[in-house]
């Protein structure tokens, strides 16, 4: 009997568990595929736990203030890390688009800021007041440079790399692993099993600028086809606002996309719901933290396989979703207990953060899968600018709750998100063969 040789033998096994982990026939993966999956899994696996341990709403925001950094300060560093993520990309886009290899230029991003969380952790421990705090919003400012990066080049890797029907289970794959390391995080918090302290979470900076350069190294292992240098010469300022205009589909994804927005604004206006009852400091958010991430254990991977057979209507279920709990909560909140509490709180976030899985899950995929290889990057960068644009203009939001109160901006929201529901009907079905 023929020995398989060890080579084969370990391909043979990653295709088994690559088939498994997506719920396909190994028989139908093609070539380097089964590797290229497990490696998306785990660098993006390290990114997200990454993300999750530098989170500037929680973790930056209670370091600043430790360190008394100014408030003008803490409130910048949520919209610089969003829109500061977005709104290069369109910039970068062409770039992308020439690169012979696109899993370079995500590499790239990673480990910049990998560097960049590992200088915000120096930063916390040697510094004090408005210098921490200014030295720790620039160096945010660099990590969300790189991420544009990496997320203009992400989408037209997994396309090159991982065929259609099994992409959605790669990242619902990794956000839901990653989303029970950083569950796990917040209960050892919560019980006490090591101080909130400052030394302790620039520990867990130091993780996570560890984790990013790992998952630059890692990515580039993929096999990714060289591009070839064909894509289309069009180096005017035009040619990269021309997909928007000419292409309806992407005008209706753009205008779906910023309405569901209101997915990923709330969640700080339920927590303001919640001091109704008095729950205020850190360590009573645990509860919120932890539902937050429960919520993206047990959807993640469901919303992605979800994704995988039709993104419009994943849209359209997310988008319905988050308008029947943004009603429900409106209507609690305006209760004189408001949410009662941290714990009514909690399930607050915990469904609304299922509404907002769902959302991201299916607008990564349905861009992925709408556009050709030649512009995808384009189409990608176009499409975060402008959410970008959009989620800058959210800050006026918080306007709106202190004058009507966060109870009927949530109510707002509701008609937002019915809205994107409703434009993501008329999305064309792009997993169809």
């Amino acid at each position: 009997m023929t020995e398989t040789p060890p080579g084969q033998a370990h391909a043979d096994r990653r295709r088994r568990i690559f088939a498994w982990l997506t719920d396909s026939d190994a028989a139908d993966l093609r070539r380097g595929e089964a590797g290229n999956g497990l490696i998306h899994v785990l660098a993006l696996t390290l990114t997200k736990v990454a993300d999750n341990l530098i989170d500037p709403k929680l973790v930056l925001s209670w370091l600043l203030t430790a360190l008394g950094a100014p408030g003008a300060v803490i409130g910048a560093l949520v919209p610089v890390r969003e829109a500061g993520a977005l709104l290069p990309q369109l910039v970068l886009a062409r770039q992308v688009e020439k690169a012979a290899q696109r899993k370079r230029i995500w590499a790239a991003g990673a480990a910049v800021q990998g560097l960049a969380v590992l200088g915000i952790a120096w930063a916390v421990l040697t510094l004090q007041g408005g210098v921490a705090g200014w030295t720790v919003l620039g160096l945010l400012a660099v990590l969300a440079a790189a991420r544009a990066g990496a997320s203009v080049s992400y989408k037209d890797v997994l396309a090159r790399t991982v065929a259609k029907g099994r992409r959605g289970a790669v990242s619902g794959l990794a956000g839901a692993v990653a989303a029970i390391a950083a569950f796990g995080f917040g209960l050892l918090m919560a019980l006490g099993v090591f101080a909130v302290a400052i030394p302790v979470l620039a520990g867990a900076l130091v993780l996570a600028g560890v984790a990013f350069l790992l998952a630059a190294a890692l990515f580039l292992r993929l096999d990714e086809p060289e591009n070839g240098g064909d894509a289309p010469d069009e180096g005017e300022a035009a040619a990269l606002l021309r997909p928007l205009i000419e292409d309806r589909q992407l005008q209706v994804f753009v205008a779906a996309r910023a309405a569901l927005t209101v997915t990923a604004l709330a969640t700080p206006f339920i927590v303001m719901l919640s001091s109704a009852s008095g729950q205020r400091g850190l360590d009573q958010l645990g509860p919120m933290v932890m539902a937050s991430t429960a919520a993206a254990v047990l959807s993640s991977y469901v919303w992605g396989r979800l994704s995988d057979r039709s993104s419009r209507q994943t849209l359209m279920a997310a988008g319905a979703l988050a308008a029947v709990v943004f009603v429900i909560i409106g209507i609690a909140g305006m209760r004189p207990a408001g949410l009662d509490g941290a714990w009514g709180a909690g399930l607050a976030v915990f469904a609304a953060q299922i509404a907002y899985e769902g959302v991201r899950a299916g607008r990564k995929l349905h861009l992925t899968d709408m556009a050709g290889d030649d512009f995808r990057a384009r189409y990608t960068a176009l499409s975060n600018t402008l959410i970008g644009l959009a989620l800058m203009a959210g800050g006026a939001f918080g306007l709106l709750a202190d004058w009507f109160g966060p109870a009927v901006l949530l109510l707002v929201f509701a008609l937002f998100a019915l809205l994107g529901a409703i434009l993501a009907a008329r999305l064309d079905e792009v997993q169809r063969p």
